[in-house]
């Protein structure tokens, strides 16, 4: 009989009752068939062998033309259609059209008042008189009145001595601790057996033929017969008897028999030496230099009367504030009374004070029959369900039941086979 696997109340969901288990069958691996080659053999051709068909091929000769080594020797007439359509005209130069110049400029001085200086005159300072009342020190022989509020009504009290708790002995639980736990009571360690490799077998290569290393390229593609390149043999060199005539072209045709050098059209410039050079330009003699003359600075008269006494650096904090001596003012601060002993720390919080230690409830699915509760039926999918007695009888007869009073919803128990 196979084990009856139990979940726990807490576990159930939609999906434990919805989904029960199903039969896991081995997965079937498909096996291709052998290959068997074929005894035909190989029909090699191709569509560019029955297409195209090999032409005889020639070399195609250049179509550039040669070069010559000869150029004309004629002159070329190199007159643009700019110069023989566009001719300078010949016409007189025109006068500008600048306006007389009718400026003088006046030999009187300057007048450098301006709308401030005559509307504004400078004015000499107001000697004003200090309102300061003097500097006197208040001296003042009634001593100071250091009484407080804190030091009238602050009452000193006596310290009292601090309570001390006892600390409580510990008492271990007399009760066992089951060490049962789902996993350990459901599941149990059954042989199964071992997992099998799902890798295919590795297939060896029947053929003993060695690869053809023929191609498509090495088929079609041969080599072309290259002909042997026909080269001339140097013609030897034969240095010549005569001797080398070294005149030129025009050493032997332009001889210039009544010849002369040429002289030169341009007039000769005659340097005249001792006479002043002469430096006037159009500006020179229109733009005279005006009759200048620097102008001072206009300064005001000073009318500040400076005051002859030293300054009075007393400000109002050293003429009013007077520093007085300090008084010692009396500490109100309780005296300390020494290092504490090594009283020990009062462990008692509130958990160990309101903690009541409870009994731990067996899980009901781990039953047989799980107490409180009546079986009633199978469903489709292979679970138990199971009802609940009356409220009184199940507390009456069930006393290891634990979260019914807690989850008084809870109607039903699926227990799945």
């Amino acid at each position: 009989m196979a084990p009856v696997k139990r979940k726990c109340i807490c576990d159930l969901c939609s999906c434990g009752r919805d989904f029960g288990p199903h039969k896991m069958l081995p997965v079937k691996m498909y096996q291709p068939d052998q290959f068997v080659p074929s005894e035909e053999d190989m029909d090699l051709l191709t569509t560019y062998k029955q297409d195209y068909n090999p032409y005889s091929v020639c070399r195609v000769d250049p179509i550039k033309p040669r070069d010559s080594k000869y150029p004309c020797g004629d002159k070329m007439e190199c007159l643009p259609t700019y110069k023989a359509d566009y001719l300078p005209w010949n016409q007189p130069r025109r006068e500008l059209l600048r306006p007389e110049h009718n400026y003088r400029p006046e030999f009187t001085r300057f007048d450098n008042r301006t709308t401030h200086q005559d509307d504004y005159s400078v004015k000499g300072l107001v000697n004003t008189t200090s309102c300061k009342p003097p500097a006197v020190p208040k001296v003042c022989n009634i001593p100071l009145e250091d009484l407080t509020n804190y030091k009238m009504s602050y009452v000193a009290h006596p310290m009292e001595k601090r309570f001390v708790y006892e600390m409580e002995k510990f008492k271990p639980c007399e009760i066992p601790f089951e060490s049962l736990t789902t996993h350990k009571q459901s599941y149990r360690g059954l042989m199964g057996e071992p997992a099998k490799i799902l890798k295919p077998p590795a297939r060896s290569c029947g053929l003993d033929t060695p690869f053809s290393n023929i191609t498509e390229f090495r088929d079609k593609y041969q080599a072309w017969p290259t002909p042997q390149m026909f080269s001339k043999p140097p013609v030897p060199y034969v240095p010549p008897e005569e001797k080398m005539d070294l005149l030129t072209t025009v050493q032997s045709h332009y001889t210039y028999p009544k010849g002369a050098p040429a002289q030169s059209c341009r007039p000769v410039f005659s340097v005249k030496k001792g006479v002043r050079f002469e430096s006037s330009t159009t500006t020179k003699d229109d733009y005279k230099q005006w009759v200048s003359m620097r102008t001072e600075p206009v300064k005001p008269i000073p009318q500040l009367n400076r005051p002859t006494e030293p300054l009075d650096c007393l400000t109002t904090s050293r003429a009013h504030y007077v520093p007085h001596p300090p008084i010692n003012t009396k500490s109100c601060k309780p005296l300390w009374s020494g290092p504490r002993g090594n009283i020990p720390v009062e462990g008692q919080t509130t958990y160990t004070v309101s903690f009541t230690p409870k009994d731990m409830g067996r899980c009901l699915a781990s039953y047989p029959e799980p107490p409180g509760y009546i079986f009633e039926e199978t469903d489709a999918l292979g679970h138990k369900i199971y009802r609940p007695v009356s409220q009184t009888g199940l507390r009456r007869n069930s006393p290891l039941l634990v979260g019914d009073s807690e989850n008084p919803n809870q109607q039903e128990l699926a227990v799945s086979a």
